[in-house]
């Protein structure tokens, strides 16, 4: 199978064989020649935008990965509760 070229809006995608693989192909992306990504499935329009100009990325919330309760330690005293009877 050889290289198949066409154009998807304003991207250039070069299809070719994946090694040791019979059907399946990658997908290069290019625009104004310098690639931008590839793909292993048929790339839409809106999926060279993303690889061009993919969305921010939020920081790590740290106390989420430091934070994990679970059973208390052995001889620790109970939690204190602070309801009022009323």
């Amino acid at each position: 199978m050889e290289r198949k070229r066409f154009m998807v809006g304003k991207y250039e995608v070069v299809a070719q064989p994946i090694p040791y693989s019979t059907h399946m192909l990658r997908y290069t992306v290019f625009v104004a020649g310098k690639r931008i990504g590839a793909l292993a499935s048929m790339p839409t329009e809106s999926d060279c935008r993303f690889l061009e100009s993919p969305p921010a990325v939020p920081p790590v919330k740290i106390f989420q990965v430091v934070y994990r309760p679970g059973r208390p330690k052995k001889g620790a005293l109970p939690a204190s509760r602070t309801e009022e009877n009323s």
